[in-house]
């Protein structure tokens, strides 16, 4: 019974001494690109968890440059199979049909 109780306060000594790093974290706050501004001066338009409102970025790239790939996307095509005709090889008086 030692052993879990060890691991156990071992990791709420973990937890305890990392909360507070996480709890304080800011959230991330882009500037909205407008091309018009109707905040109050000295404030500009932002995105907050995805709510457009007014306030001052604390990153300094907008939420879509931050998003966007640096690589296009390449586009593959891949070779055609051959086709095969839906109908039967069939020579007018012969016996049977083959399909090839």
């Amino acid at each position: 019974m030692r052993l879990p109780t060890a691991i156990a306060a071992a990791a709420g000594l973990f937890l305890a001494s990392m909360a507070p790093g996480q709890l304080a974290a800011q959230p991330k706050i882009y500037a909205y690109p407008s091309s018009a501004n109707y905040c109050p001066a000295g404030l500009q338009p932002i995105t907050i968890s995805g709510v457009i409102c007014c306030g001052t970025p604390n990153q300094s790239m907008t939420y879509a440059q931050v998003k966007a790939h640096p690589a296009p996307r390449v586009k593959r095509y891949r070779a055609a199979a051959p086709r095969r005709s839906a109908r039967a090889h069939c020579p007018v008086g012969a016996k049977g049909c083959s399909y090839d």
